[in-house]
């Protein structure tokens, strides 16, 4: 059996993003934007583990033919989001047109790693059973925005975690927006919200404010971290995947969680020029942090 450092379980989607200038059709997804940003990233064992219909199988063989090594599960159908931003792209609506079938225990019990990158996409993705399996085995990483998403006559509406206080006894990782922490709270002050989620758990929390930069806190320190100003914004969709996928990859490697934080950030920036997953290296990340302009969050 072939254990990961890093593996990512998540479905694979099918997307609409609709923005002001154009419309385009892609896979997408947390698993989708994570394995796309890690494929370029050297000196990692990374995995993916992913259910999806039969629409979604060409995006598994071009991850597979791009090196990455991927199980699938079958599933009748594949979440279909349809994603529609205005000009301020850190909001977007959303839709969801189709639901693919939870991940079970009995579907990952061949699966090792060091760490699990669980990419829910709505709230039933992940059971309370499979969580706790999961973080049985390895160090769980988790971003809360498929938790906070609950799918009635195919509109998205925002949610409490149900059993959150329970559930994050199990994370180790966990990412949250400047919105979800406040489902996730009560708290709208970032130190406020950091340290309930510890108190509640969580090792390692993250919470991503935009183009306001990051804050982290590991239960004692805060991390303030810049976010590097983009050339362009071409499409937001997959920032905070790319996020983690920086942060984790980092972290994997030896990394401590400031330094990961700013590699994150400075790969998310990458991403948000460019539609579908990031193409950037070690290299280009690199070049991002030394060369480009840098906004730090405000307490």
């Amino acid at each position: 059996m072939n254990k990961s450092e890093l593996c990512c379980i998540g479905h694979i989607t099918l997307d609409k993003v609709v923005t002001p200038e154009n419309t385009v059709y892609m896979p997408g997804g947390t698993s989708f934007y994570v394995s796309g940003a890690i494929r370029h990233l050297t000196g990692i064992n990374y995995s993916l583990v992913t259910s999806v219909g039969a629409s979604e199988m060409a995006a598994v063989d071009e991850l597979r033919a791009s090196g990455v090594r991927v199980t699938v599960h079958p599933s009748a159908h594949s979440v279909c989001f349809e994603n529609i931003y205005g000009a301020n792209r850190n909001n977007r609506t959303q839709r969801v047109r189709a639901k693919a079938d939870p991940f079970t225990v009995e579907q990952l019990k061949d699966t090792e790693a060091n760490i699990f990158h669980l990419g829910a996409l709505l709230a039933d993705d992940f059971p309370p059973e499979t969580l706790k399996y999961l973080a049985g085995k390895a160090l769980v990483s988790v971003d809360s925005q498929g938790y906070l998403r609950e799918v009635r006559d195919t509109q998205v509406h925002a949610i409490d975690w149900k059993g959150k206080e329970e559930a994050l006894k199990y994370v180790h990782f966990l990412k949250a927006n400047e919105h979800e922490m406040v489902v996730l709270t009560g708290h709208t002050d970032v130190p406020s919200a950091a340290r309930q989620l510890a108190g509640w758990g969580v090792r390692e929390v993250l919470i991503t404010l935009g183009d306001m930069g990051s804050i982290l806190y590991d239960g004692n320190t805060f991390y303030r971290i810049p976010a590097y100003r983009p050339r362009e914004i071409v499409d937001a969709t997959g920032c905070g995947d790319t996020y983690m996928a920086g942060y984790l990859y980092r972290r994997t490697g030896g990394a401590g969680m400031e330094e990961a934080g700013h590699f994150a950030a400075a790969l998310s920036t990458l991403k948000i020029e460019r539609s579908g997953p990031v193409c950037a290296t070690c290299e280009d990340v690199a070049r991002c942090m030394k060369t480009r302009e840098q906004q730090l969050p405000e307490w």
